[in-house]
């Protein structure tokens, strides 16, 4: 993997942490009120459940910041509760943020950080927004395009949407 010169200040750094900030907007309005026992909901027998995705994704999350770290390492969770599951997602998401901001050199592309963990995440929220619909419990659509998101804004508080419908 070929390191990254890229400051975080540089347009391509500021760039994916946008992506993250969307992440954590997106995905927060994924989670957020989901209707008790959500996170044992699956799509089919065999598949994952939300629970094991939002697991997943926090996974994702983590093995991003071992990347940055130079030492890639990869751990599958046993989901936890959901709120405890939703808390994680955040808190493994400020860690790769903090990470990209804070970490001068990357031993990693920033290629490679966009087409692996965070390529998945987005596809994964997609994959909780789906299971909330098919659990008759729909997350409103929005005009994302007018969202107010922020790189750096990665936490469960956000801007409330501005056009839902």
């Amino acid at each position: 993997m070929a390191a990254t010169q890229a400051s975080p200040a540089s347009p391509p750094r500021l760039l994916l942490r946008h992506t993250l900030a969307t992440l954590a907007y997106r995905g927060g309005k994924a989670v957020r009120n989901a209707p008790p026992g959500f996170e044992s909901f699956r799509a089919a027998e065999g598949s994952r459940s939300a629970g094991e995705i939002l697991a997943h994704i926090g996974d994702l999350f983590d093995w991003a910041v071992s990347m940055i770290q130079g030492k890639q390492a990869w751990h599958s969770s046993t989901p936890l509760p959901w709120d405890e599951e939703t808390a994680r997602f955040f808190t493994a998401l400020n860690a790769f943020d903090q990470s990209l901001d804070q970490t001068a050199e990357l031993p990693v592309s920033l290629e490679v950080l966009f087409q692996g963990p965070i390529a998945d995440a987005l596809t994964h929220i997609g994959q909780i927004s789906l299971l909330r619909r098919l659990a008759s419990a729909p997350v409103k659509a929005e005009n994302y395009a007018q969202a107010e998101i922020t790189a750096g804004r990665v936490g469960p508080d956000q801007v409330p949407p501005r056009r839902e419908f």
